[in-house]
Parts: C-alpha cells; structure tokens; sequence
C-alpha cells in the first residue's frame, strides 16, 4: 500500500508511524485508519522491527475525527446509506483490535493534541510518553457521542473506573501532568526531546531480549486483563515457560549471562512462535 496519510520509517530495527496531515492536526480519517492497519501488519510481518513508536507530525498528535462533513460527521447513513449501515464497525476500533493483536511492542510519543480518538487509539499501545506541549480530551459527550476505539473496555484498566468516567463524563482537555499524574502516560519530556526518550525505550527492548519472547510477553498480559481468576495465567505461564525454556533464546540468554556478553538471539516471531500460539478463542468479525 501507497501511504498518503502516514509516514513509515525504519531505523535501526525500530519502525516509527507518523500520522501525516499536519496541517489538520492529523485529523483521523478512513484513509489514515487503512494506512495505519496495513502498517501494523507489515510490522509483525518484518522480523527485522523489534518495537514501533507513534507520533504525529507538526504540533498535534491527533486531533481526533476529521470534522471536515460538519453536523453530519457521525451520521453513517448519510455516508453509506441504509442498506450498508448494519455492517459498519467503529473505525478507531478497527485500528485499536489491530494494535491489540500485534507482537511487536508499541509505544506513543504524544507530541500534541490527543483528541478523541487521538487519545483513544493510544489506549491499546503498551508505553504511552508525552510532550509537555500534549493535551489529551476524551470529548465524545462534549459531540453529542460516545465514546470509541474500545475505549470502554482500555481506559478503565488504565487508569480506573473513577478517573475514566470523570475524563469520559466531563469531555473536558487536560494537560499532560494530569495525565501523568493518573497514570494514562509514563512520563513527559520537552518537545525536542520526546522522540529521543521514545527511541531509548525502543532501543532498550530492541537490543537486550528476544523477540519471541516480547511478541508472547506482551500477549499474555494484554489478554489477562480479562481473565476471571489468576488459575488462567497459571495455565498460559506454564505452557510459555515449557516451550521457551527448551528454545534456542533460552540456551542463548543463560549463557550470555554467564559469559557475561551481549546475548545474540535468533528466534523469529514469524517462524518460532509455540505451536499453542494463539491460544485464546476465536473473537467475533474476525
């Protein structure tokens, strides 16, 4: 795929997205939504990324939908008509299932505005960091809506019931010390110095571990949030430990450790996965 809307850019085994319509704040749009999908598959298909970094471009992060239609931007009918109005799915949560599923580590670098589904679709990535610049607003009832991207289900476990509903409630924009002192984001940086920390964490996970044991990692947390009862974790732990413990990364880390050297891992996520992976159930629309 051509990307128009986003930016694609890989450096030194790290891919970085940059959403592309500055002068709208990079307003989301459908085509940003397919960009940005077929850029998450293509990270996990490429062993030679280890961790993806989203950012915007210009001074705004996202600024949320594209409000370009007016009074009638959230009115599908009018987009699609009648006939084709069942089958439509929420486009944030389209883009959020697919950073969900993917193995490769996620970080956002909120440079700016986050608004809407600018502040939802960093709900599913794992590190959320931000500018001093950022403001985050979750303004879905402040637009006569509710609110998207799975957000329901992530911002809760991210940061609490009460918070979420105050944020979702209120619709109102918040700084980005208020987001760090909730926990939404990890840390806040200068402006010029935000991409710098992002790509340290990047460079932290691509250069010291193995990627198959990120890719299985970062799944089992994420899908353990909805677990009833710790015996679930037990379960998957001991299946991930079993098959790991016998892998080539294993023999590779044990020894790099005695040896007191930099480990060189070669499994794969594209060809060494455990023949358990996946393990959970078929979801619906998938």
């Amino acid at each position: 795929m051509e990307y128009k809307e986003i930016l694609y850019d890989v450096k030194d085994k790290i891919l970085t997205i940059t959403m592309n319509r500055p002068d709208r704040l990079n307003a989301f749009t459908p085509k940003m939504m397919e960009e940005m999908i077929d850029a998450f598959s293509r990270a996990d298909a490429d062993d030679d990324i280890r961790a993806v970094i989203v950012t915007g471009a210009g001074r705004g992060f996202c600024a949320g939908a594209d409000l370009g239609s007016g009074g009638s931007t959230f009115d599908y009918k009018e987009h699609v008509g009648e006939r084709s109005i069942s089958m439509m799915r929420d486009g944030g949560g389209l883009l959020t299932l697919r950073i969900y599923d993917c193995i490769k580590p996620v970080i956002a670098a909120v440079n700016g505005p986050a608004v809407g589904v600018g502040a939802t679709m960093t709900l599913a990535m794992d590190i959320r960091i931000a500018s001093e610049k950022a403001r985050f607003g979750f303004v879905f009832a402040r637009r006569g809506i509710v609110p998207e991207a799975c957000s329901s289900w992530f911002l809760p476990r991210a940061v609490g019931i009460s918070k979420a509903l105050e944020w979702a409630f209120s619709g109102r924009v918040f700084p980005a010390e208020e987001a760090l002192s909730s926990g939404l984001v990890r840390s806040v940086h200068p402006p010029e110095e935000l991409l710098e920390a992002a790509n340290g964490l990047a460079r932290e996970i691509a250069d010291n571990t193995s990627a198959v044991s990120v890719a299985l990692i970062r799944q089992m947390m994420w899908r353990m949030l909805g677990a009833d009862h710790p015996m679930e974790a037990h379960k998957i732990d001991t299946r991930g430990v079993l098959w790991t413990g016998k892998s080539d990364d294993a023999r590779e880390g044990v020894m790099a450790f005695l040896e007191k050297r930099p480990a060189k891992y070669t499994n794969k996520p594209s060809k060494d996965m455990p023949d358990f992976y996946p393990w959970w159930k078929d979801r619906p629309f998938e």
